[in-house]
């Protein structure tokens, strides 16, 4: 039988200055602004064009409503009564089951594009006025 020796170095010993040689310095006020928030701070596309980082972040807010079931849960959501839709009231629109339809508003939650409330078993979605705004603004109308 062999025996193996483990030697467990001091922290001093170790490797110095890993945050400055690995790592980038990075502010910690970062700010984590969701797609929808970025197209309300852009000016519209028919003033000036987006800048690469404008259209990255922007992007992940259309891709979400590209998606036709996506769009219809959206429209579904603004229009129900009183604002706010429970997922069990959505589930009778679609021919999917409710999984499909919690992974689908969650995708829209991600995008910032609806804010939603959990009430026992049941999330209750209603849509985020000021981001539809934004993308309304981002879109504008062109000059005529």
């Amino acid at each position: 039988m062999t025996l193996m020796t483990v030697y467990i170095s001091a922290t001093s010993e170790l490797a110095t200055g890993i945050d400055r040689c690995q790592y980038r310095c990075v502010s910690k006020s970062l700010t984590v602004v969701s797609p929808a928030e970025t197209a309300a701070c852009c000016v519209p596309l028919s003033a000036q064009p987006l800048t690469i980082e404008q259209a990255e972040q922007v992007a992940p807010l259309l891709k979400a409503l590209a998606d036709p079931v996506r769009l219809r849960l959206l429209s579904l959501v603004a229009s129900h009564e009183g604002g706010e839709a429970c997922v069990c009231d959505l589930n009778d629109a679609f021919d999917l089951s409710q999984p499909t339809i919690s992974h689908h508003m969650k995708v829209l939650h991600e995008a910032g594009l609806v804010d939603r409330d959990k009430r026992g078993v049941w999330v209750y979605y209603r849509i985020r006025p000021q981001a539809l705004a934004g993308l309304g603004a981002l879109i504008g109308c062109p000059p005529q």
